[in-house]
């Protein structure tokens, strides 16, 4: 049985392919796009966004150029897409910036929802959980049951790094804890790559981080995986069993997503154009079977359609949040 996620995506998917009612059409762009990524490079936001980049520049005849903007689970990037005023800024934004962040955090810069528009989802992915090989060796966990076990025999002994608080890697993280009733330090980063970084060196025991950027490490050894956060198994990696099947933590799942969004003064035929090019970028064979290889599921969704999606996970989120007691650190 597919999960709510998994549908949602695949029915949006199926509706972006069709007609988009005809807009005057604004001169746009008329100078190059930025795309702020609001974490560090080599994260799966900053691929995502890198891999679309090239397809927008071809389709507008101008340069999509990625900045990177890493800082408070993702808010220092978003706040300056929210506030910027030329017309040529765009959000790759996740369910962190848009759905977890919101419920997490006691004082946002941004409203999530007044200051953006909406354009398209990009892709949802599953978040893995991986450990150093070597610590979990020397820990003798080799399987979901196996970490249970440890950690509750040592509470806070295991430290867990994310890619910022409020982050999907980070409440995995944290309903994880908090359904299998273990403790494990959590340690925030600027984004995935600087974690994973730490993690491969040994400075870190564990990670829920996101697939794509997880599984070349996990395919050259550097990280040995135990599991997905996801409700199902993910084509690019079946032989890994969800947490849910592994632990058995029945019931579990929390994946990511993200998406392209625009300030909230962003002329509704841009947002229609640029929700088009996306949606056959992400269509195209070439770039759908590299993303779907790496682990994600390319969307492409209109813009009403994201903004409901939008809605729905910032409702599941905040329940997470308040089951999960995770607060800001």
């Amino acid at each position: 049985m597919r999960s709510p996620v998994r549908r949602r995506l695949l029915c949006a998917t199926a509706a972006a392919l069709l007609p988009w009612p005809v807009f005057a059409q604004t001169a746009w762009p008329t100078k190059p796009v930025r795309i702020v990524v609001p974490f560090a490079p080599a994260g799966t936001t900053d691929i995502l966004a890198r891999a679309l980049a090239p397809e927008l520049s071809r389709a507008f005849g101008q340069p999509f150029i990625i900045e990177n903007k890493p800082g408070a689970g993702g808010n220092l990037g978003a706040d300056l897409v929210a506030k910027s005023s030329d017309g040529h800024t765009l959000l790759m934004g996740t369910v962190g910036t848009h759905a977890i962040n919101p419920a997490l955090y006691p004082k946002m810069p941004y409203d999530h929802v007044k200051d953006f528009t909406p354009v398209t989802l990009v892709a949802g992915v599953p978040n893995v959980l991986v450990m150093n090989p070597a610590k979990a060796e020397s820990y003798g966990i080799h399987s979901v049951p196996d970490l249970i076990r440890y950690a509750k025999a040592n509470p806070g002994k295991l430290n867990m790094a994310s890619s910022g608080n409020g982050t999907s890697i980070h409440l995995s993280g944290e309903l994880f804890k908090t359904m299998t009733g273990t403790f494990m330090v959590h340690f925030p980063y600027r984004g995935s790559g600087p974690a994973l970084l730490d993690l491969i060196g040994g400075n870190m025991d564990l990670m829920f981080d996101n697939l794509p950027s997880a599984m070349p490490q996990i395919k050259a050894g550097k990280l040995k995986a135990l599991a997905l956060t996801s409700a199902e198994r993910s084509a690019a990696m079946p032989e890994l069993p969800t947490i849910a099947e592994a632990g058995p933590v029945k019931g579990f799942e929390a994946s990511s997503w993200f998406g392209l969004l625009a300030p909230a003064a962003m002329p509704a035929d841009v947002v229609g154009r640029l929700q088009q090019e996306t949606a056959k970028a992400l269509g195209s064979p070439a770039l759908k079977e590299r993303l779907v290889a790496q682990g994600a599921i390319p969307s492409g969704m209109s813009p009403s359609d994201f903004a409901s999606f939008i809605a729905a996970e910032t409702k599941k989120w905040a329940e997470v949040v308040k089951a999960s007691g995770a607060k800001v650190d």
